[in-house]
């Protein structure tokens, strides 16, 4: 998909389709993270992988520290 870059206002802007709206479950007003590949390139992904990291973390420590966890919450 071939997207253009254009002028908004005073700004610039990348306008979406909204096939691709429609694909990413986004609507007007959600935010989109940008991450930087290795290979030079972007990532637009609506979610912020710098908490899906975290999150990815704190699941390890809950597997690993289930019985802890299990007898604090009593």
């Amino acid at each position: 998909m071939k997207l253009e870059i254009k002028k908004i206002g005073n700004s610039t802007g990348l306008i979406l389709p909204k096939e691709l709206l429609a694909k990413l479950e986004l609507k007007q007003g959600d935010t989109l993270f940008v991450t930087e590949l290795a290979e030079g390139g972007i990532k637009l992904v609506p979610h912020d992988p710098t908490f899906e990291k975290g999150m990815e973390i704190a699941r390890k420590a809950m597997r690993t520290y289930r019985n802890a966890l299990r007898e604090l919450a009593k």
